[in-house]
């Protein structure tokens, strides 16, 4: 890696909590939100490439949910495994004031405030794998039961059936 990068909240936690986590930079396309294009840009597994997705439940809580780049989040899945009625995606115009972070740079990690997080099943299949760092242009990798750990996370089969 060649300049330094500034810690983000992400990275100050993942210290904080003693997780080792590798940083990985990629040139970020304004308007170019596409997780596959992150991956192909590092050199990774799509499957192994996590986003971050923010769900609001009915009653007003903010649900967290993190899936391979390459899949879409089943809705009712999510809402089950969160014990929710149901889980619509947060307004885009809401994700900053309520994570802290924006499009494309959302990470599970250094929110404003803990959320029930949700993480899909598949991040077992993998030593390690990768979520925003909490920057666009930013992921970090690391051992998938850490990040359970450091957001008390559980794992749940959470993706849309069906995916090529």
């Amino acid at each position: 890696m060649g300049a330094a990068v500034k810690k983000t909240n992400a990275m100050r936690e993942l210290e904080v909590a003693g997780i080792a986590y590798r940083v990985h930079t990629y040139e970020h396309v304004e308007g170019d939100f596409s997780g596959v294009h992150v991956a192909e840009q590092l050199g990774e597994d799509p499957d192994q490439v996590f986003k971050t997705l923010v769900c609001a439940a009915p009653s007003g809580a903010h649900v967290v949910c993190c899936i391979p780049v390459d899949q879409e989040l089943d809705l009712k899945r999510a809402a089950r495994a969160a014990g929710c009625k149901a889980l619509s995606m947060l307004p885009l115009r809401d994700l900053t004031a309520v994570t802290g972070y924006v499009r494309g740079g959302c990470s599970p990690v250094g929110m404003k405030k803990p959320f029930p997080t949700i993480i899909d099943e598949t991040c077992q299949l993998f030593d390690t794998i990768m979520v925003s760092g909490g920057r666009r242009g930013i992921q970090l990798e690391l051992d998938p039961a850490e990040l359970v750990r450091i957001t008390k996370a559980q794992m749940a089969d959470i993706c849309m059936e069906g995916k090529a």
